[in-house]
């Protein structure tokens, strides 16, 4: 039973402390739209989505108005789009019809975002495979709410690096195309290693095909409540600070809990699970880098940072895996540089480097994500970047994923603008010595050798 004391906490944490659902995400197989016409199967997309999810964006406002909890986002994740539009897809072009399509029902339902826009690479490209990576710098440039995501590899089957390679190009061939609006195509598209089926998270969100034909994920945040939690315990021993994080998870994904089950019940859609991710916004107080300088670091990067971040990794899944039978996604810490105020900070203070970003990918929830690049790196050296934070998931076997933005006619130093939930970032400087050589081979990297346990 909840008692006065734990609803009062809660009102604190939402009001004070920045909690929130970050996100309702409906998943919607699109495996029953498929047909070889390419009319037919536009028309298919359409009429599921805008059928299936007429109702969720409203039941989203009818629960935050119930329970006081603010839900920032609603959004849907579909059936990777390769594997739906291979029969009727002929050219990129036919693809990017399908983004369209996904833009037009997401408008009409009202949601934030629409993901899935998607192929799965991770051993070999099919035609259609090929034909959407190639599509979607057009669908990106010419849709306003689609999110794309490729997986390239996976500790059982190894690194695609031919996918890996095209991806390079696709990234700069997509900053350029939405040059005008600061390269923003590239915050909507990520590429994975060991991308999970359910991932409630733009920019990754697709529907796993081992999923039941529709459910609800929920997406939970909260920053800022474990920051206030953990300025409480100052100087206290590492058991109290993990403790302190533990509860403070566990309370957090009990709210979204709440969240998914109510949401599950008022749509008539089966409750898949909760993402409890520490995913920071530009609001102040609401980063993962301020609670590693809580913990005790001058600033995110300094020495102590990898195992802090660990530290903090650890005890959020713990506490929430306590609070819920149905923990999934990424659940974790997310460092994003431009959507956490305390990143950028440390970016411009000269404390925090790419590199040692990939460091902390070894241990936090996803990978590189939401960095501004020079808009003249060249495509094999994303590619080079891409391979390296590959590698790092499919040895650990963890997910890992990028989200680079080379951001067209700005160099290093120089500040870009996303607005909204996606912040604003420093360009940050890339290693330029040259990777082409070895982009440049075809082929893939084999799996590693604890892929054979079986």
């Amino acid at each position: 039973m909840i008692n006065i004391h734990e609803v009062v906490e809660t009102n604190q944490m939402i009001e004070k402390e920045n909690l929130d659902v970050r996100t309702i995400t409906m998943g919607i197989s699109l495996l029953d739209c498929i047909s070889s016409n390419l009319d037919e199967l536009c028309d298919n997309i359409y009429k599921k989505i805008t059928t299936v999810a007429k109702d969720l964006v409203h039941t989203g406002q009818e629960i935050e108005k119930k329970y006081a909890i603010p839900i920032v986002n609603k959004r849907i994740s579909i059936t990777p789009a390769a594997l739906v539009g291979g029969a009727a897809c002929k050219t990129p072009e036919d693809f990017a019809q399908i983004a369209k399509t996904l833009d037009k029902a997401a408008h009409e339902v009202g949601v934030n975002f629409i993901g899935g826009y998607s192929a799965l690479v991770s051993k070999g490209m099919t035609t259609a495979d090929e034909l959407l990576i190639r599509s979607i710098p057009l669908a990106l440039s010419t849709t306003e709410l689609v999110c794309s995501s490729v997986n390239l590899g996976s500790t059982k089957t190894g690194l695609n690096m031919d996918a890996v390679r095209l991806m390079g190009e696709v990234i700069k061939e997509t900053a350029e195309l939405t040059k005008e609006k600061d390269s923003l195509g590239c915050a909507k598209l990520v590429v994975f290693c060991n991308a999970p089926d359910d991932n409630p998270f733009m920019a990754g969100a697709f529907h796993g095909v081992t999923e039941a034909d529709t459910i609800i994920n929920v997406g939970v945040s909260g920053p800022g409540v474990v920051k206030t939690a953990l300025e409480k315990v100052r100087g206290e021993s590492f058991e109290v600070l993990c403790e302190t994080i533990k509860k403070t998870a566990f309370k957090v994904t009990r709210v979204g809990q709440l969240v998914a089950k109510e949401a599950s019940k008022m749509l008539g859609v089966p409750f898949g699970i909760i993402d409890l991710s520490l995913a920071p916004t530009p609001a102040v107080g609401d980063s993962v880098a301020d609670i590693l300088c809580e913990i005790g670091l001058e600033h995110a990067g300094a020495p102590g940072t990898t195992a802090a971040l660990a530290l903090l990794n650890d005890q959020v899944k713990k506490g929430g895996i306590m609070a819920s039978s149905y923990v999934g996604g990424l659940s974790g810490a997310f460092i994003p540089v431009s959507e956490d105020q305390g990143m950028i900070d440390a970016v411009e203070a000269g404390a925090l480097t790419l590199e040692k970003l990939e460091a902390m990918t070894c241990v936090c929830s996803v990978g590189l994500d939401m960095i501004a690049i020079p808009g003249d790196t060249k495509a094999t050296t994303i590619s080079g970047i891409i391979a390296d934070e590959m590698a790092i998931g499919m040895i650990n076997q963890k997910t890992t994923a990028v989200r680079l933005i080379p951001v067209i006619g700005k160099g290093v130093g120089e500040t870009v603008e996303f607005g909204g939930l996606l912040g604003h970032a420093p360009v940050m400087p890339v290693n330029q010595f040259s990777c082409d050589a070895f982009v440049n081979r075809q082929g893939r990297i084999p799996a590693p050798v604890h892929s054979f346990k079986n």
